[in-house]
């Protein structure tokens, strides 16, 4: 008679799929720690030296918020869409995807495509931004009416036109 062994033989998937921390810089490492729980203890001289780190002079703060401009100061052609988990911004520095916490933003010479998509039925629109590697991340958008398409589809046109050079690769 056959030994039978209960339960699955198949060993767990890895990959991007299953795990999101797969994929280097995408998630940020979860904390087994709870707020009930006291932070772990340093030594005085490390947690010194990333106190002294950590507190920019005063110029420099200056210095930087001037480097950065304002989302509002900026001239040209800008796309916004959210919903109440996802948002996606593109404008002059990239496009930037953002679902509930997470977040990832790509520079206009980090794009190989920009693909837009939308539902058959309901009111979903797709973004999808391709990496000339081979990645692609897509981004759904519950848009309040399916008449939105056509206006989300007009203004990211427009951006995609003034900033994204697809002779660039």
């Amino acid at each position: 008679m056959e030994q039978q062994r209960i339960g699955s033989s198949s060993q767990p998937l890895e990959g991007a799929g299953f795990d999101p921390a797969f994929i280097p810089g995408l998630t940020s490492p979860a904390s087994g720690r709870t707020e009930d729980d006291e932070p772990e203890k340093e030594p005085e001289a490390a947690a010194a030296e990333v106190a002294e780190e950590s507190v920019p002079e005063p110029e420099e703060t200056a210095r930087a918020a001037a480097a950065e401009p304002e989302e509002a100061d900026v001239d040209g052609p800008v796309f916004e869409a959210s919903d109440r988990r996802a948002r996606i911004v593109a404008d002059r520095r990239g496009v930037r995807l953002s679902l509930d916490d997470q977040e990832c933003e790509f520079r206009w010479d980090e794009i190989g495509a920009v693909e837009t998509e939308t539902a058959r039925f309901g009111k979903r629109y797709t973004v999808t931004v391709h990496t000339p590697d081979r990645r692609w991340y897509p981004i759904e958008i519950e848009a309040p009416a399916r008449s939105r398409f056509t206006e989300w589809d007009e203004q990211l046109d427009a951006v995609l036109d003034a900033y994204f050079d697809e002779d660039a690769e």
